[in-house]
């Protein structure tokens, strides 16, 4: 059983790491993590009359 948590926990960590090395990596590769960049405009009422 302590076999299976050591695996799993080394999994964890690879995992990690690599998520991370893809969120550094990515833009090099095309991955485009920005969000779409767009002006909203909304009125605004005051005091509600």
């Amino acid at each position: 059983m302590g076999r299976i948590i050591k695996w799993l926990f080394y999994l964890l960590v690879l995992g990690g790491i690599a998520l991370v090395a893809y969120a550094y990596v990515g833009p090099y590769f095309g991955a485009d993590f920005s969000p779409p960049q767009t002006e909203i405009r909304q009125p605004v009422e005051l005091n509600g009359n």
